[in-house]
C-alpha cells in the first residue's frame, strides 16, 4: 500500500505562486506515474499534470503548461508542482495521484492511490 501526504497549499493573491509536495510513504513506490488533479467547487476532479516516475517525461492541462512545473525527487519518493502566475479558475483542491498502470494516463479512475488534497485559493 502507498500512502501519500500533500503540503504546500494556500491562500495567494492574483500572479503570485506557490510549491506544492506530496510525499509518498508505505511500500517502496515502484509504479509508472505519478499525477496532481484539482477539484472545484461544483466541478469534476480534473487532471492537472503527470510524470513518469522512471523516465522523467511530463503532460500537462493546456491551460497550465506555461504555468506549472511537475517534477519528482525518486531518493526522497516526493512528487512537485511548481505553480507560477496563478489565477482565480485555479482555485481548487489539488490531489497527488499515483498509477502502476502502462501509459499515458490522465482519468481519475486510472489512479489507485490518492493523497487526501491540499487547498489552493487564489485570491483577485
Amino acid at each position: 500500500q502507498v500512502q501519500l501526504v500533500e503540503s504546500g497549499g494556500g491562500l495567494v493573491q492574483a500572479g503570485g505562486s506557490l510549491r506544492l509536495s506530496c510525499a509518498a510513504s508505505g511500500r517502496t513506490f515502484s509504479g509508472n506515474a505519478m499525477a496532481w488533479f484539482r477539484q472545484a467547487p461544483g466541478k469534476a476532479r480534473a487532471f492537472v499534470a503527470r510524470i513518469n516516475w522512471i523516465t522523467g517525461s511530463t503532460n500537462y492541462l493546456a491551460s497550465v503548461k506555461d504555468r506549472f512545473t511537475i517534477s519528482r525527487d525518486n531518493a526522497k519518493n516526493t512528487l512537485y508542482l511548481q505553480m507560477n502566475s496563478l489565477q482565480p479558475e485555479d482555485t481548487a483542491v489539488y490531489y497527488c495521484a499515483a498509477t502502476q498502470r502502462i501509459g499515458t494516463r490522465t482519468g481519475p479512475d486510472e489512479y489507485e492511490y490518492w493523497g487526501q488534497g491540499t487547498q489552493v485559493t487564489v485570491s483577485s
